[in-house]
């Protein structure tokens, strides 16, 4: 009842259900605490000590999920990323080549960062940190950084697994305006 209710909710937002959520809810505990690490992770608001906003949150996804050739996740946390950012572009750009987005100083570093953690994590060293905290990034940014990229590392990897179809209304999601 509880899974039904979130998949209704979302639903009802959206106007769709998420292929995800079907995809996992075959295994209802799981679904349970992925869902819940998804939203500890993903639906902060910046305060004290946590500066990261919910868009660059997903400019993370995006760019470490194309890293890791995940379709599902590049395409619906990409629409997410539009609609947060206010910028029917900047997922594009971030998937294809973190590197030549159209982002600030701070959030380059933030993605040279996360790819570095998607990619080779065991070079990461006391100087990848600084480099962050010069940018002005807390350590309970840093740890959300490697965290949410270490979390979709596992989701694009059980969704490649699975070979998860993304949402086709994923596509025109913060592309054009919403429909009234």
């Amino acid at each position: 009842a509880d899974i039904r209710e979130r998949i209704e909710a979302v639903q009802q937002k959206a106007g769709f259900v998420p292929n995800v959520f079907l995809a996992l809810a075959h295994r209802p505990d799981e679904w349970r605490a992925f869902v819940a690490y998804h939203d500890a992770l993903m639906e902060k608001d910046p305060r004290p000590g946590v500066t990261l906003t919910r868009a660059e949150r997903e400019m993370i996804v995006v760019a470490t999920s194309g890293a890791n050739h995940c379709q599902y996740c590049v395409v619906a946390h990409g629409a997410i990323l539009r609609i947060r950012a206010k910028n029917p572009l900047i997922a594009d750009q971030v998937a294809i080549n973190p590197r030549k987005a159209d982002l600030d100083a701070r959030q380059h570093a933030m993605l040279d960062f996360a790819m570095r953690v998607a990619t080779e994590s065991h070079t990461v060293t006391e100087h990848d940190m600084q480099v962050l905290r010069g940018h002005s990034f807390t350590g309970d940014d840093i740890w959300d950084i490697a965290a949410i990229t270490a979390f979709f590392a596992m989701s694009n990897r059980l969704a490649n697994v699975s070979g998860m179809r993304h949402n086709d209304e994923f596509y025109l999601m913060g592309r054009v305006p919403k429909a009234k």
